[in-house]
């Protein structure tokens, strides 16, 4: 083939670019249409200079394009037969930022199928709007003259009327330059039989665009050879065999603010970055709604892209906002979602109403009322279709722009639909994070027969911590909806887990709703429990003045209701906020009185952790030897035979209290006596398995090692420490962190 492309390629893509006819650029030019239509079918000789003229003035050519046509027209020669070998490409976009990984791995298959090395046929599939097809015909465009025989382009029409695959064979195997008189001679076995041998014996590159299935695309597949098949499909076509595949989603967001400012232009985009970026959020990152986005500003060259933003933050207008022309991000999506069956359609609307950014199938079964194996082949229907990603951690995501067009559906079918579904979820949720919490104080719950399996304290945990946003927007919606008796039982069943989850941030909020919750139940020794767990939040969080507030406010409540175990641990959570703050004295005088509380009360429980309390107060006070004298008689009750506290609680408060001493032992200098409490007490522990607890144990052990420069026995422990992970405080993982970085190298 020559390096000029042939005379009918060029005229027909100038036809084309002008969106004429062949009848039509008869009628302009004068030329015929059967010979227009052997010209571009590559079937003539070159016509002669006035033909090309005519031809030129019938599709109004610039000067530039008719000496391009002319041009064309000379390459060939007089006389000289034009031979079939290049279908003429669509238009393409020329950008593809955000996609240059994906076309250095179509760049890579293509090198390997031209050495016979690797797979010939590649699958491209992503949602609607994705840019499957940009991707192909740009690396149709960049790979063409690795392929000699041609490229060739098959909008399969998959999505909305899909093209017969025996059409589509006719096609190529006319643009291969197989004549009318042999393709009448075979069947459609024969016709496919055909393809598959020449595309073997053939460097091509070919474009299946728009692939609506298997069945269409299987008949048009070669079997080897040195061609590549580009197969581009909103559905992932998992049928299909010894194909390679690249599944493409929404662009990263750096890409994302990439594209917008090469559409936009540098001096524009960056006058403006934070607006870019929020664009870039609101439309998903997603390339068909980046480049209406773009366009729109172009075109509107006198908006500024915070006008955009604007228009584009309200949720019930966006996909309205995001149409340009012909091109609507919503009508991507509706042709998707008319190929549905009822059931998945129907699970798409449902699934718009999840408050997280992916979710498991249990959230399907819990909105359509069915098991989760049901769910999940529904779901699965939708992950076909392209409109529900499947992650390898075997969750699903559903694309934020998809997300509003099923709510848009959810909310056509009436209000009374889209609260039972809300409510649905909302129930599941809070019903199974109540199981989950309960799970860390009674043992996993024998008669739970739920959709998550809740068989230890870790599946537990495990699935409070995955689900986090889904369950705690469920809180706030309950919250929300006055439905305060839901709010408390959520917090009272998760108030273990936030003594060994106290990394999560936002305790404080869950105990903010809860105390507001017990207040409007008018239940005075409710509200001061959750005020109380309200307060010890604010205090991790460093916010002190407003911990000790909170708990003078749970003080007050409980002094009212006669609960002296409350009273006593109102007390307690305001002591280590005011030792925070340098107010020793407060801090002292609290801790003495929720202990003098405890023990007129009997409450053992309260009386040991007041008791401890009050010891480090006086040590921070300087009277270590009263700190020291108060062990004894916390050892004796905790060896009292008609102590009522569980073993594993007073292995528990056992180990505190040794630790306890050996704090004493620290602050008086003798940090021999100090190291061996302080491993002592770790053995209780450990004996227990409470990993924040021990945490905190080994970090006392480690500065007291490093006084007695023992540093790799001290190192140790800080990398036990940092082992734990989330399961350890996460205050002490990074005063560990900090002292490890301290040490001398080893």
């Amino acid at each position: 083939m020559s390096e000029e492309m042939s005379f009918g390629i060029v005229l027909r893509g100038f036809r084309q670019e002008r969106l004429l006819t062949i009848e039509g650029l008869a009628e302009a030019s004068g030329v015929s249409v059967r010979a227009i239509s052997d010209m571009e079918r590559l079937r003539s000789r070159v016509p002669r200079r006035r033909t090309v003229a005519a031809l030129a003035e019938g599709l109004e050519l610039a000067d530039r394009d008719r000496e391009a046509l002319l041009a064309a027209a000379r390459s060939a020669g007089p006389g000289q037969s034009v031979v079939a070998a290049w279908t003429a490409l669509p238009r393409s976009v020329g950008d593809i930022s955000g996609r240059e990984e994906e076309m250095s791995r179509l760049r890579d298959a293509a090198g390997r199928a031209v050495a016979g090395a690797g797979a010939s046929v590649y699958v491209v599939s992503g949602p609607p709007g994705c840019g499957k097809t940009t991707l192909a015909l740009k690396a149709a465009a960049d790979l063409a003259e690795t392929f000699p025989d041609g490229c060739f382009v098959v909008d399969l029409h998959g999505v909305e009327s899909p093209m017969d695959s025996g059409e589509a064979l006719l096609r190529l195997l006319k643009s291969l330059g197989v004549t009318e008189y042999r393709l009448a001679q075979l069947d459609a076995s024969g016709r496919a039989g055909l393809l598959r041998s020449l595309l073997s014996s053939r460097r091509c590159l070919v474009v299946l665009d728009n692939a609506r299935d298997e069945g269409q695309v299987r008949p048009l597949l070669p079997a080897g050879g040195r061609s590549l098949v580009l197969v581009t499909s909103r559905r992932p076509l998992s049928g299909l065999e010894d194909v390679d595949r690249l599944a493409l989603s929404g662009l990263a967001q750096a890409e994302a603010v990439d594209l917008l400012r090469r559409i936009l232009g540098a001096q524009r985009a960056d006058a403006e970055a934070g607006a870019v970026a929020e664009v870039a959020e609101l439309c998903g990152r997603l390339p068909l709604a980046l480049r209406v986005a773009g366009n729109w500003l172009t075109v509107r060259s006198g908006w500024s892209v915070d006008h955009l933003v604007q228009r584009l933050a309200d949720e019930e207008r966006r996909l309205g906002a995001l149409t340009a022309g012909d091109v609507q991000v919503e009508a991507a999506f509706e042709l998707s979602y008319r190929q549905l069956t009822g059931q998945a359609a129907r699970m798409l609307r449902l699934l718009s109403v999840v408050p997280s950014p992916d979710m498991t199938a249990a959230y399907g079964a819990a909105l359509s009322g069915t098991g989760v194996f049901e769910a999940e082949d529904v779901m699965a229907e939708l992950v076909e279709a392209g409109l529900l990603q499947a992650t390898f951690t075997g969750r699903y995501q559903l694309h934020d722009l998809l997300r509003l067009f099923a709510r848009a559906r959810l909310q056509e079918e009436g209000v009374a639909e889209r609260e039972a579904a809300d409510e649905r979820l909302r129930e599941w949720l809070l019903d199974t994070a109540m199981a989950a919490g309960r799970c860390f104080k009674d043992g996993p719950p024998s008669t739970w027969q739920g959709l998550v399996p809740l068989a230890s304290a870790e599946q537990a945990r495990s699935w409070l911590v995955s689900e986090t946003a889904a369950w705690f927007a469920a809180l706030h919606g309950a919250a929300a909806r006055g439905e305060h008796v839901r709010v408390a039982e959520t917090a009272e069943a998760l108030d273990v887990l936030c003594g060994v989850w106290d990394g999560w941030g936002r305790w404080s909020e869950v105990y903010r709703l809860s105390s507001e919750a017990a207040a409007a139940l008018g239940d005075l020794r409710r509200e001061a429990f959750h005020l109380n767990n309200y307060a010890w939040t604010l205090g991790y969080e460093g916010r002190y003045r407003e911990a000790i507030d909170r708990a003078d406010q749970a003080l007050e409540c409980a002094r009212r209701a006669g609960d002296t175990a409350q009273q006593a641990w109102a007390l307690i959570m305001a002591t280590s906020p005011h030792k925070q703050l340098g107010e020793f004295q407060a801090f002292l005088d609290k801790s003495r009185m929720a202990m003098d509380l405890a023990e007129d009360a009997g409450d053992h429980k309260n009386w040991l952790v007041s008791m401890q309390s009050y010891r480090a107060a006086l040590r921070d006070s300087g009277r270590v030897e009263e700190s020291m004298a108060l062990h004894e008689p916390l050892m004796a009750l905790l060896e009292a035979p008609d102590s009522p506290m569980s073993q594993d609680m007073t292995d528990h408060v056992r180990a505190r209290a040794i630790c306890g001493l050996g704090r004493d032992y620290a602050a008086l200098g003798r940090w021999r006596e100090a190291a061996e409490h302080f491993r002592s007490g770790l053995l209780h522990v450990q004996r227990v398995g409470i990993p924040y607890a021990e945490s905190s144990m080994l970090l006392d052990l480690a500065e007291v090692l490093i006084k007695l420069e023992e540093t790799e026995e001290a190192r140790s422990c800080l990398l036990r420490i940092l082992s734990f992970g989330e399961t350890a405080k996460s205050h002490d993982v990074a005063i560990a962190q900090t002292i490890l970085e301290s040490l001398p190298a080893e």
